[in-house]
């Protein structure tokens, strides 16, 4: 196929649509349910308080407001794809801004700006003569009049489109991480499998052998390692492929319903995380260093030994509980010595080539 009969193929499987759209209207689409946010990415809402009121400063300056980015489900109504931190300043300033428990969050006071010193303390509410703290109607007015552009992606678009669109529109920026573009889309798939990984990342022991910090564990980073250990175990490795472009194309196979049996891969998950916990502790994913386990998380150790042990996980459990912790104890020593090891997984080594060679390595590795 030429590359024009590519782009024509492409174009085909994403349906658009847009047009203008007033702050007012955006709110009440919002307070009619006819707007949604998914609770998943409110937790991204990060724009700090001073570029929150340089946003509201913009508004009511006319300073021309990029577009946002929807997509319209089979019913009408509207997700949003693009346009996280400024619909949600918009709507926190107002006061319509809810938690993922239905609740309102506190309204936005604003801070002077250096063009708008007087915005110092101001909130949504009209102007009181005692406090005279809100912005009177006359500038709620101007901020619900104000306009932006909407751009649809209508449910005629091809399925994946939407997690395409989304991908582009927010790799690559501060705001997010690979990952957390990742559980976006998850939530978009199946929300039930981005909560089913969640639940594993908590896992117990889990999080100890992983040695994740608090703040790991906020930022959800374990998530990606669940995803990473579902990939290498459910889907083939492509040689030469980039790792993340790798795990985006896992995330939408392994989300898609009833592609895997969540029970299965919930008792695998546990059993090989709990041997391990019982064998290595925190040690699990460390460096040997001939004497003692050292150091921080290593993904190229977790990268064979939790495939392998998962790969094996059935003929471990049937030995003596003794000899499973020998067994783990003395492979992930052993790990340092292996060849294949040692050239692929030091500083340098590109993820494409630590995987091509580690994963193959894993299950053999790791069998009793």
């Amino acid at each position: 196929m030429s590359l024009d009969q590519e782009i024509k193929v492409a174009r085909r499987t994403i349906v658009t649509d847009g047009y203008e759209m007033s702050m007012g209207e955006l709110i009440n689409l919002y307070k009619n349910e006819e707007l949604k946010i998914d609770p998943v990415f409110q937790r991204l809402f990060r724009w700090d308080e001073s570029r929150k009121t340089r946003f509201i400063e913009s508004i009511l300056l006319g300073i021309p407001i990029p577009p946002i980015f929807v997509f319209q489900d089979e019913s009408g109504i509207w997700e949003l794809v693009d346009g996280l931190q400024r619909v949600s300043t918009l709507l926190q300033f107002s006061g319509n801004l809810k938690n993922g428990t239905g609740e309102a969050i506190q309204s936005l006071v604003l801070s002077g700006t250096k063009l708008l010193p007087s915005l110092e303390g101001k909130r949504w509410i009209a102007s009181s003569k005692k406090a005279n703290d809100g912005i009177g109607s006359s500038l709620q007015i101007d901020i619900k009049r104000a306009r932006l552009r909407v751009e649809i992606l209508k449910k005629e678009s091809d399925s994946q489109a939407k997690f395409e669109l989304f991908q582009r529109l927010n790799t690559g920026g501060v705001s997010l991480t690979e990952q957390e573009v990742r559980n976006s889309i998850a939530v978009m798939i199946n929300k039930e499998f981005f909560d089913w990984l969640v639940s594993c990342s908590k896992f117990e022991e889990f999080v100890k052998t992983t040695a994740q910090t608090p703040d790991a564990i906020e930022a959800q980073a374990g998530v990606e390692l669940v995803l990473r250990f579902l990939a290498f175990r459910n889907i083939p490795y492509s040689k030469g492929l980039d790792v993340h472009e790798y795990l985006d194309d896992a995330l939408y196979k392994l989300a898609q319903p009833g592609s895997l049996n969540l029970a299965s891969e919930t008792k695998v998950f546990q059993n090989t995380f709990r041997e391990l916990d019982l064998a290595l502790g925190e040690s699990a994913f460390k460096r040997w260093d001939g004497s003692t386990f050292k150091g921080k998380f290593l993904i190229s150790v977790f990268e064979v030994m939790a495939t392998g042990v998962s790969s094996n996980i059935k003929a471990i459990m049937k030995m003596t509980q003794a000899k499973r912790k020998s067994h783990l104890i003395s492979r992930a020593k052993d790990l340092w010595n292996d060849p294949v090891f040692t050239s692929n997984s030091g500083a340098g080594v590109r993820g494409t080539t630590r995987l091509s060679n580690l994963l193959p390595l894993a299950k053999q590795f790791l069998k009793p």
